[in-house]
């Protein structure tokens, strides 16, 4: 039973989209001056490094993702879906970016 307010198809997707989006704007305040396609491109790189982490089930970083920021961070099982979720967050972010420069200049 769903008993989220939120659709279903928004509660399935958007986490990882959203976690993607957060990576690049680290990405972005940590290399202020750098080209933002290459923030882009680290970023993804990064999301795809955590998922694909997610294929080493070592009992040491299983219990490292049993815990909330483990988890939180690590993720907890790899999935292929993640990856297209990570590149659609991250172009979002990467567009509101182009988006915010575009309305501070004058």
């Amino acid at each position: 039973m769903n008993t989220s307010v939120l659709p279903n198809f928004v509660v399935k997707h958007f986490g990882d989209a959203l976690w993607a989006a957060m990576i690049y704007f680290g990405v972005r305040a940590l290399f202020i001056r750098m080209l933002s396609v290459k923030v882009l491109v680290l970023s993804l790189g990064f999301c795809c490094v955590i998922e694909f982490s997610q294929l080493y089930q070592a009992e040491w970083i299983i219990n490292l993702r049993n815990t909330l920021l483990g988890g939180l961070i690590l993720g907890k099982g790899f999935l292929y879906a993640d990856l297209v979720r990570y590149i659609v967050g991250a172009i979002a972010a990467y567009a509101l970016d182009h988006l915010l420069k575009e309305t501070e200049k004058p």
